[in-house]
């Protein structure tokens, strides 16, 4: 019977022992505390870093059929895609905002896309033209509300040599400076086919 409640008491011991410990902790064990802590957010922060980048490529853009078959196509036909100087951009560098904060809010607002694709929204290439007009106009408000952010990663109005454009062009970018505009409101169908039936298709048509 004595064992027994030695058994116990040395249990109930222990019990005590494991509660003040974690009440009032050591130097030593919140040090480890700390250092456990600062691992595994390390760990934590750089594969959720890893896995966003994942999403930011150009062969994860185009791994659903939907980008493939068709924006992406249009895309390799344009000087965004090749050009002399080799300099190319990739779906991300126009769509995804560099800066963390707008590229998670990206992020969280491009979440409804994975959606419309298991729903096969826009899954055929008939599906995909139907819904082009509304998909381009929500892009370009998008890049009318930010001044053309990602656009302004690589161009910039101070940048630019004037002398080295044609004419036209070299005109449209001072008018574009005086009046404040931004750079899709004179830059649509720069990288994707128009939608037909929009003012700036009607006059590519008509230049033809």
């Amino acid at each position: 019977m004595s064992d027994a409640n030695d058994d116990a008491g040395g249990r109930r011991g222990i019990v005590r022992g494991l509660w003040r410990a974690l009440r009032r902790p050591s130097g030593a064990s919140l040090g480890g505390l700390l250092i456990t802590g600062m691992v595994l957010g390390v760990v934590f922060w750089g594969g959720f870093n890893w896995a966003l980048e994942l999403t930011n490529t150009e062969q994860f853009c185009i791994s659903c059929h939907e980008m493939e078959r068709n924006v992406f196509r249009e895309l390799r036909t344009t000087v965004h895609y090749t050009n002399r100087t080799g300099v190319r951009a990739t779906c991300p560098d126009c769509h995804v905002p560099r800066e963390w904060v707008y590229k998670i809010a990206r992020k969280i607002k491009a979440s409804n896309e994975l959606w419309h694709h298991m729903l096969g929204t826009i899954d055929t290439p008939e599906k995909f033209e139907a819904k082009r007009l509304t998909l381009a106009q929500h892009e370009w408000d998008r890049m009318k509300a930010n001044d053309s952010r990602e656009c302004r990663n690589c161009h910039d109005f101070g940048s630019m040599d004037f002398t080295k454009q044609e004419n036209r062009s070299s005109a449209r970018h001072e008018v574009a400076i005086r009046e404040g505009q931004t750079c899709i409101d004179c830059h649509k169908g720069i990288a994707h086919e128009l939608p037909a039936g929009t003012y700036e298709e009607q006059k590519l048509s008509s230049a033809r």
